[in-house]
């Protein structure tokens, strides 16, 4: 950024407004979403004496119960657990169920970030709704920028409409 003007040796810069669209799962919401499946599965009936667990490592959670209708049960229940945490459980991928022995494992991996795909279809909508911004590829989000608020602000109602794949978060607005 350049200068626009310069007051007594003191240097203003004036930036445009902008936001990050991003996909991301807050680490410590999905320990309290796993405690929180853990803490029902202990207090449900039809899984008193059953070995049935959750375990949680990074954006990974295995499942493990004696059946595989536990296992479908606990994924729901996990689901719910995320929304009560604000996670979406759209990030979910459920992997299929695995037995091993007398238990059956499932892996459930929480998505992190847009991968290139997602964001050329991200920026490929706002430039079709031909609202005055520019959206740019940053990694694995996309940084929209405009003149006006207001037109960052129908940036993200626009993309709340649309489906992509993946739960997005608007982050980092600036004004």
């Amino acid at each position: 950024m350049y200068p626009l003007f310069v007051v007594a040796g003191e240097s203003r810069v004036r930036t445009m407004p902008s936001f990050d669209v991003v996909s991301e799962v807050d680490l410590h919401q999905l320990t309290n979403a796993v405690d929180q499946a853990g803490r029902i599965i202990a207090n449900r009936f039809d899984f008193k004496g059953v070995e049935a667990s959750f375990e949680r490592e990074e954006r990974t959670v295995l499942i493990t119960a004696e059946a595989e209708f536990q296992v479908s049960q606990m994924e729901d229940m996990l689901r719910s657990a995320l929304i009560k945490c604000d996670i979406d459980p759209a990030a979910m991928d459920c992997g299929e169920p695995q037995v091993s022995g007398k238990l059956v494992k499932s892996t459930v991996v929480l998505r992190h970030g847009l991968d290139s795909g997602q964001c050329k279809a991200i920026v490929k909508r706002i430039k079709e709704a031909k609202i005055k911004v520019q959206a740019q590829i940053q990694g694995e989000q996309v940084r929209v920028t405009g003149k006006k608020r207001d037109d960052l602000q129908q940036v993200i109602a626009l993309l709340r409409e649309e489906e992509f794949g993946a739960p997005l978060q608007f982050t980092n607005f600036r004004d």
